[in-house]
């Protein structure tokens, strides 16, 4: 028997309207992380191609390189992200 079948579930900690601003936030969210990807994606794919056909563009090289300086100076892997409150102590990594 499992023993997740009988026990109740937590009662919630946030009211609707927090529930449905979250859920906007996390939407926007989604939409601009797909953007960033494909943007990523297309400056990446014209650099190869570039590569490959020995073509040289010193302009498309400046966009690759600010593309990867923006994504690492924006990734910080010891916070945690995302809406709402934060966990008590403070994450403190892996």
């Amino acid at each position: 028997m499992d023993p997740q079948v009988n026990q109740m579930p937590l009662p919630p900690t946030t009211t609707a309207q927090q529930d449905a601003v979250t859920l906007g936030q996390r939407r926007i969210n989604m939409i601009w992380e797909s953007t960033q990807a494909m943007i990523a994606l297309s400056v990446t794919g014209a650099v190869v191609f570039c590569a490959i056909k020995a073509i040289t563009s010193e302009v498309l090289t400046n966009a690759f390189f600010l593309v990867i300086g923006f994504y690492y100076s924006r990734t910080n892997h010891s916070a945690i992200g995302g809406t709402g409150h934060k966990p008590s102590p403070p994450y403190e990594g892996r």
